[in-house]
This record gives C-alpha cells, structure tokens and sequence, in this order.
C-alpha cells in the first residue's frame, strides 16, 4: 500500500477556514477519498493561514502554515508526495532538502509554461519531479519543448478528478427545473474569450433551421460576454428566443439540469481536464464540445461518448449537432455513461491513480 502526502501548496486568496475548503474544493476530497479507496494510505496536507485537522470519509486533512511543512513531513514520512499544480514546484526545493530521495509526482492545474526568463528556475523545481500527471500525454509537449520536465520524468495520462454525479430520468429532471427544448442544449462555465460561446450561438445559429425546438440554457460565473452575446441573439432571428440566461446556480442543480437536458455543449480553446464535460459524462449527457486534449482525453477515441468539433467553427458544432441527435437518444446517453463507469468513475479513476503512485515508486 503506497504511503501518499497529497500537498496543496496554493494560498487562498479569499483567506477562508479550513472547514469552507473542505466544502468549496470538492476536488481535493475526490482526490484523496479514491485513493484510499483504491487501497494507497492518503494524508492530505494544504497550505492555510489557520491549523486545523479534520476527517472525512477515513482521509485526514491537515490545514497548516507554509513554515510547518517540514515539520509534518518529518513526523509522517510518506513514500510519495503528490503535489497540486506544476507552478506549486517552485516551492518544493526548499522544502525538499532534507528528503533529496523523496519522489514527487506533480499533477497539471491548468498551469502555462513560463517566460524564457524564469525558464532556469522552473528546471531546477521541476527536476526533483518522478512524474508528471496531465489529462492527456499531448499536453506536456509545450513543456517538454522548453526543457522544463527532467529527461527522465515520466508523464501519465490521468483526468483532474472524478465525480458524484448520476443520471437520472430525464422528463423528471425537467419537472423539477424547468427545461424546455427538443433538443435542450446546455451550456455550464464562464461567458468568456477561452470557452468562447460566440462561435456556439454561430453553430447554433446554423443548426436552428433544421432543429425548430432547438434551445440553450445558460449556467455561468464570469459574464465578460454577456453583451455581446445579447446583441447577437437579438440580432439573429434564427436565435431569438432560444437562449436562457440561468447565471450562476448552486452546484447541486447542475446536476438536474444535466439531467434535463440532451446534451452539453461548449467551445472552450483550452482546458486542463474539464470537468464540467467529465459531470456531464457521469449524469449520462452527451457532451458536444471541441477537439483539444483534455476533451479527446475524456471522451475516448473516437470521441465515443458525444461529439468533437473543430475550435472556432461554428458549421463543424452545427454538424456535429445534427450528427448527434439523429441517433437514439437512449444509445447516445448510454454511450456517455458507459464511458464515465469504465474510466472516469471515482472507483476507475482511484485505481489509475494508485496505479500511478505504484509505478513512480518503482525503482
């Protein structure tokens, strides 16, 4: 049984108590309970202003100041450290001096390669790095290309987390929240440049012709394009009255509403893992989102549980679209959850990332 310290070395910038982490970074949770589910001894160990320890579901958690690190180091000495994000490197030589044989598996957070400038840095950090964990292996090349990961580093292929979510039976789910729309298409993440929802209402636009009950249900945080987005549904008569604009809503109704609706659609450029698209997979909704990494990664190949379509090209979401709703809907949701239960489910996934743990302890 590998013996993981899962480190989050991110300071918080809203300050808050140990307590509303545990609640507002359900990722963490996930994290560690599939691991000691899949049989690895987890400690959880994160960077916060207050020292606290709790319990949940058999895994310790343990919030503590920067300067006690080494010290929890010391006193549990664990035969891997896992550590949250690339940029979370940076700290590790410092930390790490007194353990110079103490293999680190560092897991991607969305995180850029740096400027040329801050190259050298980088190396020395993440030469102390066994492995490197990123959704999917296409991933490291930007970081490969700069000489940032050790020649020896080994990268594995492993989405950001899992997830609690299940299907369930769609008219009900549409009782209880509202939706309407054959098909009812739904849109969960920020209104901004990178998710990029223009060119969907371009796509949609497209689609709306041969999909006369055709309507999109908005969930978003961030709302830079909100504007923009109401000038053009206005001024297209293909989009006029399809668009619902829900805004922020608790996480929990994300869940009727995936339930509700026929699939799950975005245009994001770039991702880390998304999991918004990895939710949508475990409620059973097919998602129709675009072909980069982190979503062919999700998906399978070829793109077997939805469809892919090309960054920025409104005509290849709109056949994409009409692709997908001409199979049965009943195939095209079992074909979403079958592959969340194979290899994605928080038991699948445990189990991958033990797999991993055992392998970077192999001599």
């Amino acid at each position: 049984m590998p013996r993981v310290m899962q480190l989050q070395l991110h300071d918080d910038p809203l300050r808050r108590r140990p307590a509303t982490l545990l609640e507002d970074w359900p990722t963490m949770r996930q994290l560690a309970r599939s691991a000691a589910a899949a049989g690895a001894e987890v400690r959880v160990v994160s960077v916060c202003e207050v020292a606290e320890q709790h319990r949940v579901d058999g895994v310790d958690y343990l919030f503590l100041p920067r300067a006690a690190l080494a010290q929890q180091l010391q006193a549990w000495r664990p035969q891997l450290l896992h550590v949250q994000g690339l940029a979370q490197g940076l700290a590790l030589p410092p930390l790490l001096d007194r353990w110079p044989e103490l293999p680190v598996l560092l897991q991607d957070r969305a995180d850029r390669p740096p400027r040329p400038w801050r190259w050298l840095a980088w190396r020395r950090a993440l030469a102390r790095a066994r492995g490197v964990m990123f959704c999917d292996a296409g991933q490291a090349a930007p970081w490969r290309r700069r000489g940032l990961l050790a020649p020896g580093a080994q990268v594995y292929e492993l989405p950001g987390s899992s997830s609690d979510f299940g299907p369930q039976p769609r008219d009900a789910a549409r009782a209880r929240c509202g939706m309407t729309g054959e098909p009812a298409l739904l849109w969960v993440g920020h209104l901004d440049a990178n998710k990029d929802p223009l060119t969907v209402l371009d796509g949609l636009a497209r689609a709306a012709p041969y999909l006369p009950d055709l309507q999109l249900w908005c969930c978003y945080g961030s709302n830079a394009l909100v504007p923009e987005m109401r000038a053009r549904v206005a001024a297209d008569p293909r989009l006029r009255g399809r668009v619902h604009w829900l805004g922020r809503v608790p996480h929990g109704q994300v869940e009727t509403l995936m339930a509700a609706a026929d699939a799950l659609v975005q245009g994001s450029h770039r991702e880390a893992t998304g999991f918004t698209v990895l939710e949508a997979l475990a409620c059973a909704l097919p998602p129709l989102v675009t072909d980069i990494p982190a979503f062919r990664a999700l998906l399978g190949a070829p793109a077997e549980a939805g469809r892919l379509w090309r960054v920025g090209h409104g005509e290849g979401l709109a056949q994409a679209l009409l692709s997908l709703m001409r199979e049965p809907e009943a195939a095209r949701r079992a074909a979403a959850r079958q592959r969340f239960e194979h290899c994605l489910s928080p038991t699948a996934w445990g189990q991958r990332l033990v797999a991993i743990y055992e392998d970077a302890l192999r001599p």
